[in-house]
């Protein structure tokens, strides 16, 4: 199975959890979508211990099942359409997440993340 990590199961991955570290050990390939990576480092700057947090993900991206993943011309139709059925449907969701939901989709992923507003897009297959 090919996971797209969110920053929410990226988070629990560090922590130890064993669910977490469970499924990313049985992944064929796991893909951090830009903006988790970005959203990530965003954080790390705001925190206490940010070279630390940094030096953990350049481990962990280093992985050789681990590939960032950026947008393309055929994302951006991909966020066109659902940006259109979330706004018509009166269920629009943050615009990070709308990307990373355009990455999973048009590169047939899987998403592994907590947050309970990708349950809004219907067709997102998630862990």
């Amino acid at each position: 199975m090919k996971i797209a990590l969110d920053v929410s199961r990226y988070v629990d991955f560090c922590d130890g959890q064993e669910e977490v570290v469970h499924h990313l050990r049985r992944a064929r390939e796991i893909v951090m979508p830009f903006v988790t990576v970005a959203e990530l480092r965003a954080g790390f700057r705001c925190g206490s211990r940010s070279e630390r947090n940094e030096a953990a993900l350049s481990r962990f991206l280093q992985s050789d099942r681990v590939t960032v993943l950026f947008p393309d011309d055929g994302t951006s139709h991909f966020y066109a359409r659902l940006f259109a059925d979330l706004k018509r449907a009166g269920t629009p969701i943050p615009t990070n997440d709308l990307w990373i939901a355009s990455l999973v989709l048009q590169h047939d992923l899987v998403l592994y993340s907590r947050d309970r507003h990708f349950d809004l897009v219907p067709s997102l297959p998630r862990l």
